[in-house]
């Protein structure tokens, strides 16, 4: 069959059309035509017998549309004419539908699988997705009605959370030293800062943060004025470097608004927003959870360091916390390459946290949208893992904002992957109004869109051809396994020497920048960037929006994987339903809507979105109905348990999203999971009362392990993990990484030494 085709009311084009191929999805197999049009792959099932056209009980066929960029995966099984059997293409779906289509004629197979490629894989530019002739040709008049553009207006944000040029000095003002996105073309326009900071200051310490992403303001609590602040990695390298005005930056941070009192805090009377929480909220029968105490034991036990001895009550301490979300020996690795964690000796009104968040690469290798519905595939993925840990940092930041009155500095890499993740999920937890529909649309609009979330290369709009694969009868038997190779500890370390010893090596100016990935990550040894072949360069706009599968990761879908945890744990708390999330993870890749194109603000101001598409916002609103939960109570009484201002996840209850895998909770989770509970390498009690997510806290005096009172050498695995650590040390200490961590603290190697350890645990 050729080339069809044909107009309609609806301005249908179908370019590829084969009829009668038979398809096998969800169970059942049914014959179909198969249709390529300019957006979507459709398959239209064959009207039964008895509808004959023209009839009053006629209804068109039911069809299914499937966007290209919702392909996650695609194989063709080619077979020789002879042998009887049906060529097949295999798709797997990032909304976790799978779906076989069988083919008779091995030609016409061939034929469809190349034609699909080039619909998913060679568009070219993002202007060629759907969302540009979505609004034009398709959006119903209900979406168009409603303007999604409009519910995000930053100023008003600021000004919701207390913090407006007319309005009193709460010790924030907001800057407009980005306002033409000269400054840092990731950050927002409008920047947050501490009153007492001039731009002229923080145009000196742009020059120490990675991609000038400065320390700004995310969120002030309404009732103790402390912050959540969020940034990238500071540029440390070897050599130790450091910047006054940074340390100006970060002090003015952890003190706007600040009473005299701040080292002597009362503990907050019962009408405080916070004060039932320490009652009630992180109470299991009575009881603080264990990971929690540690963490909490950890943090206070380095930040009254030196301090003179008194009573302590908890709760009433401020201990102002800098969180690295990476794990210790990566933030030591990138000092490698010139970038790095904070030296404490300089930061010496703070406490730092390392919380062992693993970067995009990892992450990718256990997205579990590769995997097919297989429950102990899914287990030995280690998603749940990930998961978890997200709570558990999001909480602990939660804990130090609204129960230790303390304010916090979030980043990772470069700020934009695992800090949106803390940043959004801890705000969820404070904040009863990012649990509302409007609130959580705000707050993915402030802290993915505007912080500058790279969606467009996390996501992989434009496809790539190396997801489209050729599948010969010999490799049909091949397993797929999750994770791929490289995933051991002791690849992780020998890549980071690798690269920064490649980054010492080379003479070339852009050393640094090749050797350190979008995520400002150390790339392994084998990951390096290889020169671009064809007419193509950097500067050229088709290479820059092309999709690079390495960049690919499921950032976004894991923050609301987590959100699902607390909805499912708080069901009468959030206004929106699991629906809501599960279309909106739908609909970040469908390519629908603008919302989630591009990489940041300017390029979505740039691109003219707001005039060319509509925002995903217009179809949630104008079906407002359909995802609001009708359980939802939103009063707030800190004096009634279950009604508290704040939330604190139960990590011993994290499961498995089923209905995002078309599943049935019986089917994910099951009465006891133990094939999960097996790979985790632990129980679903001993995930709440583990080490948890905390690897290390460090001051300008001390550094300490998160495992330190319990028993981290007593495994099988303890030889080979101190013989990493040892070469890992070693490997460091060639290249001189150690002078620049010393400084004149006391902090003691032998706990550096062991923080370490826990970290390859």
């Amino acid at each position: 069959m050729g080339d069809k085709s044909r107009s309609s009311k609806g301005e249908l084009h179908v370019e590829y059309q084969i009829e009668e191929v038979q398809v096998l999805s969800g169970g059942e197999i049914t014959l179909a035509t198969f249709e390529l049009h300019p957006n979507h792959l459709v398959l239209t099932q064959k009207a039964p017998p008895s509808a004959e056209p023209g009839s009053q009980n006629a209804r068109p066929p039911p069809s299914s549309w499937i966007a290209y960029p919702l392909i996650s995966f695609c194989t063709f099984r080619p077979t020789p004419p002879a042998s009887g059997i049906s060529s097949s293409i295999r798709l797997r779906g990032r909304d976790f539908r799978f779906m076989t289509i069988n083919i008779v004629d091995d030609k016409q197979a061939k034929e469809a699988f190349d034609r699909l490629k080039e619909k998913t894989c060679r568009l070219g530019s993002i202007e060629k997705l759907y969302a540009f002739t979505f609004k034009r040709d398709a959006a119903p008049p209900a979406e168009k009605n409603v303007n999604g553009w409009a519910i995000y207006d930053p100023k008003a944000e600021w000004r919701r959370q207390g913090i407006s040029e007319k309005g009193a000095d709460r010790g924030w003002r907001i800057s407009k030293i980005n306002m033409d996105y000269s400054f840092s073309p990731t950050y927002p326009a409008l920047l947050p800062v501490p009153s007492t900071i001039s731009d002229s200051t923080l145009n000196h310490a742009g020059k120490y943060r990675s991609r000038v992403r400065i320390p700004v303001l995310t969120y002030l609590h309404p009732v103790n004025n402390c912050s959540i602040t969020r940034s990238s990695q500071p540029i440390v390298g070897i050599r130790g470097n450091r910047s006054i005005q940074d340390q100006k930056l970060v002090s003015a941070c952890f003190s706007a608004c600040a009473s005299p009192d701040d080292d002597d805090i009362a503990t907050p009377p019962r009408n405080s927003a916070a004060s039932s929480q320490n009652e009630l909220s992180l109470t299991v029968d009575g009881e603080i959870s264990e990971t929690e105490r540690v963490e909490d034991e950890l943090i206070r036990s380095t930040s009254m360091e030196g301090a003179a001895p008194k009573t302590q009550v908890y709760g009433a301490q401020r201990h102002n916390l800098i969180v690295d979300a990476r794990p210790t020996v990566n933030a030591l690795a990138m000092q490698a390459v010139g970038l790095g964690s904070e030296n404490m000796d300089d930061y010496k009104f703070a406490t730092k946290a390392y919380l062992g968040i693993d970067n995009i690469h990892v992450m990718r290798n256990h997205d579990v949208s590769k995997l097919p519905p297989n429950r102990e595939l899914l287990a030995k993925s280690g998603w749940l893992k990930h998961i978890t840990g997200l709570l558990d940092g999001s909480a602990l930041i939660a804990r130090q904002v609204g129960i230790q009155h303390s304010h916090v500095l979030i980043h990772c890499s470069d700020g934009w992957d695992r800090t949106s993740q803390l940043s959004a999920l801890s705000q969820i937890l404070l904040d009863p109004y990012y649990r509302t529909i409007d609130g959580f649309i705000v707050l993915v609009e402030k802290d993915w869109l505007a912080f500058g979330h790279m969606f467009q290369h996390r996501s992989g709009f434009l496809g790539s051809e190396k997801w489209f694969a050729m599948q010969n009868d010999a490799l049909a038997g091949s397993a797929i396994q999750p994770g791929g190779s490289g995933e051991g500890r002791g690849d992780t370390f020998e890549n980071a020497l690798l690269s920064a010893k490649r980054f010492f090596n080379k003479s070339s100016q852009n050393s640094q920048n090749e050797a350190v990935d979008d995520d400002g990550e150390v790339q392994g040894y084998e990951e390096s960037p290889k020169p671009k072949k064809g007419p193509l360069s950097k500067d050229d706009l088709a290479y820059k929006q092309a999709t690079k599968p390495k960049e690919t990761s499921p950032v976004f879908h894991q923050f609301l994987d987590c959100v699902y945890q607390l909805l499912r744990q708080f069901p009468i708390r959030f206004e929106f339903n699991e629906r809501f999330l599960r279309r909106l993870l739908f609909h970040c890749y469908s390519c629908r809507y603008g919302t989630f194109l591009y990489n940041n603000e300017k390029d979505r101001l740039d691109a003219r979105v707001q005039e060319k598409t509509l925002s995903v916002w217009s179809h949630f609103l104008s079906l407002k109905h359909q995802f609001t939960n009708p359980d939802y109570d939103p009063e707030i009484n800190d004096h009634v348990k279950g009604k508290e201002r704040l939330l604190f996840p139960k990590l011993d209850k994290v499961r498995w999203w089923h209905e995002l895998y078309n599943r049935t909770d019986e089917e994910m989770n099951g009465p006891s999971n133990a094939v999960m509970e097996r790979y985790l390498g632990t129980t679903t009690s001993d995930i709440s009362n583990g080490p948890g997510v905390l690897t290390g806290v460090e001051n300008a005096n001390s550094a300490l392990g998160a495992g330190m009172t319990k028993n981290v050498s007593n495994s099988n695995s303890s030889n080979s993990s101190t013989s990493g650590f040892a070469s890992l040390r070693e490997g460091i200490a060639g290249l001189g990484i150690g002078k620049s961590l010393g400084g004149s603290g006391s902090r003691s190697p032998g706990n550096v030494k062991q923080a370490m350890e826990v970290e390859m645990q």
